[in-house]
């Protein structure tokens, strides 16, 4: 411990260049669940898959973190291009003591920046930049981080809430004719979800859900 302590206290140029690195790692991995989820595409995978499960109404199947973990690997997938570029302009110069902090930080948040603007609908982000009195930048990278996470995370909730909509109106034509035929031949006390899971399991593997649901998440990015 009393090492670790004089790590810090020591004013060696090397043992500062480490302390920084650490300081770094430690904010890196304390901020790692708030950037996933505001900053990248693991929101809106999220929500889609879970209202796939809802549409079909299999209630905890796939479970939870079958399904989280589907978000974060295809999260992974699409952010990978982005963290490499960020890895390799801003982290990898930023250790080999080629560029100050502050250098480093305007590098990582320059494909952050792109990616979030990208997906960001202008009317959510004039909503902040009219709270906040902003004139209208010039460039993206003109936009305050802390004016862009908010934008970029509430039109990523309509997005999915828009893919939830379309997942969820098949499945519901289903539940639909099943309760208009139970009705018509009186079977009233017959749950109808209990008669239509099945022909929705039927619906979504014939028709391939998973790639499909997957295919439109990967061009919607």
């Amino acid at each position: 411990m009393n090492e670790f302590i004089d790590v810090f206290s020591n004013s060696d140029p090397t043992n500062v260049a480490t302390s920084v690195k650490l300081l770094l790692l430690l904010t890196i991995l304390s901020l790692a669940p708030s950037i996933l989820i505001l900053m990248t595409s693991f929101t809106r995978i999220l929500i889609v898959l879970s209202f796939v499960r809802t549409s079909l109404a299999t209630q905890q199947m796939p479970p939870n973190q079958v399904l989280i973990g589907l978000a974060l690997f295809l999260t992974f997938f699409i952010m990978g291009p982005i963290f490499q570029e960020v890895n390799e302009e801003a982290l990898t110069p930023l250790f080999n003591e080629e560029i100050t902090l502050d250098e480093a930080y305007e590098r990582a948040s320059e494909p952050m920046k792109e990616f979030m603007a990208t997906h960001t609908r202008e009317k959510d982000l004039a909503l902040f930049m009219n709270y906040t009195e902003m004139e209208r930048p010039d460039t993206i990278q003109e936009i305050p981080i802390t004016t862009l996470v908010p934008a970029f995370a509430i039109s990523e909730l309509k997005t999915a809430f828009q893919m939830g909509f379309m997942i969820f109106i098949p499945f519901l034509v289903i539940d639909m004719a099943v309760a208009s035929v139970l009705m018509s031949m009186g079977m009233m006390m017959l749950p109808p979800v209990m008669i239509s899971l099945p022909f929705k399991i039927l619906l979504f593997v014939l028709v391939d859900g998973w790639y499909l649901i997957s295919h439109s998440l990967l061009e919607g990015f």
